[in-house]
């Protein structure tokens, strides 16, 4: 069967409709539920100014945990058996910590020999892994995507493709209030771990797919050559072993001297990330201090992703797609931050900004970040090897998202504890300057995306290379 036919099956297939169909409704469910956990007076912090941005500093050396753990299993299994395994890991971790938080509750148990309530040991965990699981399957997914359609191909389906997943979080997020006024926080909670599961339906489908049709994505065959004792202890001695965090630090750095456009990618990534991370410290306090119900504040954090969703939707499926035919990915680089730094720098001159101007910066950065960035980023790994689009996307996606955020958390962790807390006005003129720098590092990266023209050059220029297996 010729390939051209075999990605025009794609678009039918289960893997658009239901392989991120699913993590994204269970994601929008657990997102507002950690958050109103996590600042409930009974389960989570709410008296701690510094515990939000401290959690926040662990997320990045869990990601570099999972990224590892990742790592192995893709090597030993290949991309649709570390798919597989990491999806129930992650399903059945999420269904641990609902059962766990319903008992905790229940029982009222607390810490033995204290006061200290165990439910509130779970809501910590459990923010911190939420923020750290979701990239490490989202990442595949389209890792996946990214390999069985062309650069033309990617530029007309991902807007769509990423307009679903709108749809999905738009569902999942307005369902929020509906379940926990049935199901309890702690059983909306288990409805996430149920979705991951349904979608290893879908994914499984999808590789079928991909396998029959003979453009599943697979690494290139490595020459095995001999070396002798000496020469493989000084390869040790030198960093050519992968194991462990050094490993994957030298992993990194070959493959950003190799393909430079990914380096410039992931210092985008951290600007971003930390604007990101800024802003949603102000939401969190702002959101915790205005609306105490922990009920109410979980569904109005619901319905306030959900609208970023509809944004999203309405660029993935009537804008961009329209947009992607007159003007070159790099130029939408360059324009997409620039609407955050205007409403940052509005939120910055407010002496005391309410949660709707917070909320309104955090909107517009949400929404470039799911709609244009989330398109951007995929059409970058179309045209590259297979390291690059599996190994160097979850380096990216899973470390790099979440160092950005662990570096600002534990720097503002830091900064509260010789200052004391910070205000929200001076948050939101630390999030200005963290805005301006998004700007320059997504410059700085424009400068290396190719035109379409030259992705579907160097597309077919590995292709030949590589074979249908790319």
């Amino acid at each position: 069967m010729k390939r051209i036919k075999s990605i025009h099956s794609i678009p039918k297939s289960y893997f658009f409709y239901s392989q991120l169909f699913c993590p994204y409704i269970g994601y929008s469910l657990a997102r507002p539920i950690t958050v109103a956990l996590f600042t409930s007076k009974a389960t989570g912090y709410p008296g701690s100014p510094g515990a939000f941005p401290f959690a926040m500093a662990f997320v990045s050396p869990i990601s570099v945990i999972c990224l590892l753990w990742y790592g192995s299993i893709l090597e030993k299994h290949g991309p649709r058996g570390a798919l597989e395994r990491t999806t129930i890991a992650c399903a059945f971790s999420l269904l641990g910590a609902s059962g766990a938080i319903e008992v905790a509750q229940r029982s009222n148990a607390v810490l033995w020999k204290t006061s200290i309530p165990v439910v509130k040991l779970i809501s910590g965990p459990l923010f911190v892994f939420r923020e750290s699981y979701v990239q490490l399957l989202t990442s595949q997914y389209w890792s996946f995507m990214s390999s069985v359609l062309t650069p033309n191909e990617s530029a007309k389906w991902f807007a769509p493709i990423a307009g679903l997943t709108s749809i999905s979080s738009v569902l999942g997020g307005t369902a929020v209030s509906y379940l926990s006024e049935r199901l309890k926080l702690s059983g909306t909670l288990a409805c996430t771990s149920i979705a991951l599961l349904v979608s290893l339906l879908a994914s499984g489908k999808a590789y079928s797919i991909a396998e029959k049709n003979g453009f599943s994505p697979k690494p290139r065959e490595k020459k095995k050559i001999k070396v002798n004792k000496k020469q493989q202890k000084s390869d040790q001695h030198n960093g050519e072993d992968h194991e462990g965090v050094r490993g994957l630090v030298v992993t990194a750095r070959k493959l950003f001297a190799r393909v430079p456009v990914l380096k410039a990618l992931f210092v985008e990534i951290l600007a971003s990330q930390s604007l990101a991370t800024l802003l949603n410290v102000c939401f969190v306090a702002s959101v915790a201090k205005t609306i105490p119900d922990d009920t109410l504040r979980a569904g109005w954090v619901g319905n306030f992703y959900a609208l970023i969703n509809v944004f999203s939707m309405t660029l993935q499926f009537a804008v961009l797609p329209f947009l992607m035919q007159y003007i070159e990915p790099k130029d939408l680089w360059r324009f997409t931050p620039l609407i955050s730094l205007g409403f940052t720098t509005f939120q910055a001159f407010q002496k005391n900004p309410t949660l709707y101007a917070i909320s309104a910066s955090l909107l517009v950065m949400k929404v470039s970040e799911y709609s244009a960035r989330r398109l951007l980023d995929e059409m970058v790994y179309v045209p590259l090897d297979f390291e690059s689009r599996f190994l160097g996307k979850e380096i990216i996606g899973v470390f790099g998202y979440r160092f950005g955020k662990s570096v600002i958390s534990l720097s503002l962790s830091a900064m509260t504890s010789i200052f004391g807390q910070f205000d929200l006005q001076t948050m939101s003129v630390l999030s200005d300057l963290a805005a301006v720098g998004w700007v320059r590092a997504a410059w700085n990266l424009s400068s290396l995306v190719p035109t379409r023209k030259e992705a579907q050059e160097s597309y077919d220029k590995n292709s030949s290379k590589n074979g249908k297996n790319r």
